[in-house]
């Protein structure tokens, strides 16, 4: 579905991604661990088109994307969820999701099957963004990203800043989305990403330090100690 292959992307002359390899394949969940500043957030951009690596490519769907524009890209069906989540405050939860149709090219889910995912922001549908807490913002950010029936999902940090209690319930949330998409998730909280997880990539100063199933990360403490301060 997804093959990330040697990029090397910069921020001005700030060598960020130094050969990073990954991929993702159908129905299954991949995280991206590290520190913060790793080069997590960087790889995510540059796949969905914000930060065009200058060496290597991006292959989605068969298709070469590494110079492809980001509508473009949520076009073919990459939907994506920042990490600072960037829904509109002066929104509704419901006029959010309705702004996102603008971006689909023909197909949709209906706003009520969005709410019916995410039956908690139902009874917000008329609220403001700006008025719910963390959690509930990260919740619309992630229904929005489905209202143009992604094929793949991309999610950069979704537990920061979160309450225990509220990233539990986000996981279950990400992993009931696998049934439908496969999901990359970058994200810092290794105990949170190996739970739902089937396979893991360690990043550290933009190089890829560590590739290996869940159960395998899970397992290894060096990479854990050495990599994630875990």
């Amino acid at each position: 579905m997804l093959e990330v292959e040697n990029i090397h992307t910069y921020y001005d002359d700030s060598y960020i991604l130094q050969g990073v390899d990954l991929k993702v394949d159908s129905g299954e969940i991949v995280c991206l661990l590290g520190r913060n500043g790793a080069g997590k957030s960087t790889t995510i951009k540059s796949i969905m088109g914000y930060n065009h690596p200058r060496q290597g490519h991006i292959h989605f769907m068969g298709k070469d994307i590494s110079r492809q524009s980001v509508y473009k890209n949520v076009r073919m069906g990459l939907g994506y969820v920042p990490e600072d989540r960037r829904i509109f405050s002066e929104l509704t939860v419901q006029e959010n999701f309705e702004i996102a149709f603008h971006s689909a090219a023909e197909v949709r889910w209906p706003i009520d099957h969005l709410f019916e995912m995410f039956p908690l922001l139902d009874k917000f549908r008329h609220r403001k963004g700006g008025e719910l807490s963390g959690g509930e913002q990260q919740m619309v950010a992630i229904a929005r990203a489905l209202a143009c029936q992604p094929k793949m999902l991309l999610l950069d940090e979704p537990c920061e800043g979160l309450a225990p209690v509220i990233v539990e319930q986000l996981s279950e949330i990400i992993v009931g989305l696998k049934s439908h998409f496969p999901i990359l998730l970058a994200e810092q909280n290794a105990h949170f990403a190996l739970e739902i997880a089937d396979r893991g990539y360690v990043i550290d100063k933009g190089l890829i330090r560590f590739s290996g199933t869940a159960q395998q990360l899970r397992d290894n403490d060096e990479i854990k100690k050495r990599y994630l301060s875990v």
